[in-house]
């Protein structure tokens, strides 16, 4: 079960929704969060269920849920920070399914997910995309992205993408090549740095660094506790969030 809980009403309409759930580098919990911070989103809500472990976030001694949903009226973006991950694949498809439903009745215009591709030797200066919409394509390229041409998408903005494609939506997938065995906050620069093309923004990334190792350190302790309350319920077997999903 899954549900999106908004903690106050604010106009959605126009805006553009931006996801980033744990995967690969982190490169979308940390573009997010910095983001948030350095745009002075507000925070409108957050998603709970079963959907996810049993864990609460701790930020200034005040509990938080560890998806949350944040709002710039300026900007017209809504982003969703995630500190934790699913915990199954049924829960990545309602996930997926949850999301498009409250896109649609915000009214937002287009969707940007953030990941990281695992790759042996990462080139720092790549960045790839898919986009829902074949025109879309050529106008990344003239960004300095790179297309995928053929292949497989997974996870959760993996969906989104298809059902932005049944729906007629614009929605990127930015992909940053990462070494899946270590965290750069570069990954996450080059991400924003996409971000900023795409929406005409100006996102300064000077104290990126600083930032990504907080964020880092924080999702790390919450998938170690995570993995501590999966072993020490009832011998539980059900797959736990992973970083590297």
């Amino acid at each position: 079960m899954i549900e999106i809980k908004t903690l106050k009403k604010v106009d959605m309409t126009g805006c553009t929704f931006i996801e980033g759930f744990p995967g690969a580098g982190l490169v979308g919990p940390m573009s997010i969060s910095y983001m948030v911070n350095k745009l002075g989103m507000d925070y409108i809500g957050y998603i709970v269920g079963t959907a996810f472990p049993p864990l609460v976030s701790i930020h200034g001694d005040v509990p938080l849920p560890p998806c949350r949903l944040y709002y710039s009226k300026k900007y017209r973006i809504v982003a969703l920070f995630a500190e934790a991950n699913v915990v199954s694949e049924t829960a990545i498809y309602e996930m997926s399914e949850k999301l498009r439903d409250f896109i649609k009745a915000g009214k937002m215009s287009q969707i940007i997910s953030l990941s990281g591709v695992p790759v042996e030797n990462p080139n720092n200066q790549d960045v790839f995309a898919l986009a829902s919409k074949k025109g879309t394509v050529d106008r990344l390229k003239g960004f300095g992205m790179k297309s995928i041409g053929e292949g497989v998408a997974a996870g959760i903005g993996a969906l989104m993408l298809m059902y932005a494609s049944m729906d007629g939506m614009d929605d990127v997938n930015i992909l940053v090549p990462v070494n899946p065995q270590m965290i750069d906050p570069r990954y996450a620069e080059l991400a924003i740095k996409s971000i900023n093309k795409l929406l005409k923004l100006n996102i300064d990334t000077d104290e990126l660094e600083k930032e990504a190792s907080v964020v880092e350190e924080r999702i790390k302790s919450i998938l170690k506790k995570s993995k501590e309350t999966k072993d020490g319920v009832n011998g539980s077997k059900e797959a736990g969030p992973s970083m590297y999903a």
